[in-house]
């Protein structure tokens, strides 16, 4: 794994700062060491008090880490002071690594977190990064251009790029969401602004960057790659104060975590159901289906392909199990989630009184829903579904274990609900043990 390096402050907050760049560099996959230049009192509301560690502990922690891990590309953040940012620029030119300058002066929430005679620090700072990512106001600072439309982006980014910096990038969190890259050439890196909580998205930017940068992509490749990465952590972002919310550097790595073990859980159910009862699964097949925590939309929910039939004597899969592969099964988990977050999955079976009986003697709820009678033949998987759910929880105050039809043109049948599809399942042996 690539190691990498972060020089700025710490968040005690967890927004930004160094706690920020750690977070994107593991979900980057990078291995990121942190030098830690200032200690902040800060939250979502602001930065309340500094404490600016002795240049010769920056220093130190540098060399500490030199001395033994192969570092591939330093990012700065905070360097709190005109002093620490020369000691900072002199240790890493022995290094020859590329830097990439992230001029923090000003927190998201407020807060001043530069003092010193900035133009003197900039001197020295911007001839070795390979690239500065300067927010508009920080472009504003550095070029001495007023920013108010694209044009005065281009305009701010060449005056920067003239100090001696490889390649600048003007971020436009604060115009339309269009960033602005400059090496001689112009590149757009297109965005729109999203109503989200951005506190932090300029160190994940520069921290993703970075992370790219050391697994050999180049600046441009980096730069389209982490603008990517920090529009996803800005629409994931959390609310965690009274304050700016928190942009969300691991929300894709979460959600792909989440699909892979939702895909575990689902086949490790359909090993166990091989043992059901037949009569349990309807001529036209049943399905099994277990949605991702946070669900919102169909894809969000695993299925078998082609659904879960009877051949001979042996319950099988037909198909594979994928991410929207049954509207209907992902249309009733979804329909219960919003009374019960833990409803993650649900089974399909073939009802009957016998069936009935089993939920009983196991005491399973069970509520009763007549397309015919309650919605005119609406499907009972379908858009009745919310419906039926909603008249389930008013009646038990609960989403039941099991939702049934006696009725509909393709027989009478059940959804089992659980937490888990490996809970469904067992609780299909269960009921199958009973017949």
């Amino acid at each position: 794994m690539f190691a990498v390096m972060t020089v700025a402050g710490s968040d005690s907050g967890g927004g930004a700062g160094a706690q920020a760049d750690a977070r994107t560099f593991a979900a980057c996959g990078v291995f990121g060491t942190s030098i830690i230049t200032a200690i902040t009192a800060q939250n979502t509301l602001g930065v309340l008090k500094v404490y600016n560690l002795p240049v010769k502990i920056v220093v130190a922690q540098m060399q500490a880490v030199f001395s033994d891990i192969d570092v591939r590309c330093v990012k700065t953040g905070m360097l709190a002071t005109a002093e620490t940012a020369k000691a900072v620029v002199n240790e890493l030119v022995r290094h020859k690594i590329p830097i990439v300058f992230d001029p923090v002066m000003t927190a998201e929430a407020g807060g001043q977190l530069f003092v010193g005679e900035l133009r003197e620090a900039l001197a020295s700072l911007l001839p070795e990064a390979t690239v500065v990512t300067p927010n508009v106001r920080e472009a504003e600072a550095i070029s001495g251009v007023a920013i108010r439309s694209i044009d005065d982006m281009k305009r701010a980014a060449v005056e920067i790029y003239a100090a001696g910096p490889h390649s600048v990038i003007v971020t436009g969190g604060h115009m339309a969401g269009t960033d602005v890259l400059y090496d001689g050439d112009f590149m757009m890196l297109r965005g729109r602004l999203i109503k989200a909580g951005t506190h932090g998205a300029g160190c994940t930017f520069s921290a993703a960057v970075t992370a790219f940068l050391a697994k050999g992509y180049s600046v441009r490749q980096s730069a389209s790659m982490a603008k990517s990465f920090v529009t996803d952590a800005i629409r994931e972002s959390a609310v965690v104060g009274s304050g700016a919310g928190v942009v969300n550097q691991v929300a894709r790595t979460s959600e792909m975590a989440a699909r892979y073990l939702a895909v575990l859980d689902l086949e490790a159910a359909l090993r166990t159901i091989k043992t059901i009862n037949l009569e349990l699964i309807p001529e036209v097949g049943s399905n099994l289906a277990v949605a991702i925590t946070g669900a919102k939309k169909l894809t969000d929910v695993a299925a078998v392909k082609g659904r879960i039939v009877r051949d001979g004597q042996v319950i099988k899969p037909v198909g594979c199990v994928a991410f929207g592969a049954s509207r209907n099964m992902a249309r009733a988990i979804l329909a219960a989630l919003p009374y019960d977050a833990s409803i993650k999955s649900a089974m399909s079976v073939r009802y009957s009184d016998k069936v009935f009986s089993a939920c009983q003697e196991l005491n399973l709820r069970a509520e009763s829903f007549e397309r015919t009678e309650d919605f005119e033949g609406v499907n009972i998987v379908e858009s009745g579904m919310a419906h039926a759910i909603e008249r389930a929880v008013a009646r038990s105050s609960a989403v039941p274990d099991v939702m049934y039809s006696r009725t509909g043109g393709k027989g009478p049948k059940a959804l089992v609900f659980g937490q888990s599809a490996q809970q469904v399942a067992k609780t299909m042996v269960k009921i199958s043990s009973k017949l």
